[in-house]
């Protein structure tokens, strides 16, 4: 059940959040082995004036950025799974964004299951308790 968080350097631009969406879930998703039912992505735009890399805004380095950073539970996924993530994730966000700084970044958070969930149920509880289902939830 990730929960994925974009920050997209420039103005709120609609067109170009529909098209990254679909392909950071599905990144997500498939690279990281997740549900896609149980995915959550939010998206962020921070004017260029207002990005900082080594002191210098983006609007004086005339490039783009972008953070994007994903909340998984603890020891799910493997380095590799990890690894090969943030290759496919950079590269995508570099091509549809483009003209991004090389310190773009992307975070993967570990979180332990007894500290992370949804619906008022952490991660931990659900794995002790499988029948165990969020209120609108089918029970796993």
């Amino acid at each position: 059940m990730p929960g994925i968080l974009l920050k997209i350097s420039g103005q709120p631009d609609p067109a170009l959040t529909r098209r990254i969406v679909p392909k950071i879930m599905a990144l997500t998703c498939t690279v990281l082995d997740k549900e896609p039912a149980r995915t959550m992505v939010m998206v962020d735009y921070v004017p260029h004036d207002a990005w900082f890399i080594a002191g210098r805004s983006l609007t004086e380095l005339g490039k783009n950025s972008f953070r994007l950073e994903v909340t998984i539970v603890d020891e799910t996924c493997t380095k590799r799974q990890k690894a090969d993530f943030h290759r496919a994730a950079f590269t995508a966000l570099s091509d549809l964004i483009g003209n991004v700084h090389p310190h773009s970044n992307i975070h993967v958070h570990d979180c332990r299951a007894s500290a992370y969930g949804y619906g008022g149920v952490t991660q931990e509880y659900r794995a002790h308790h499988a029948a165990i289902a969020a209120p609108g939830e089918a029970a796993a």
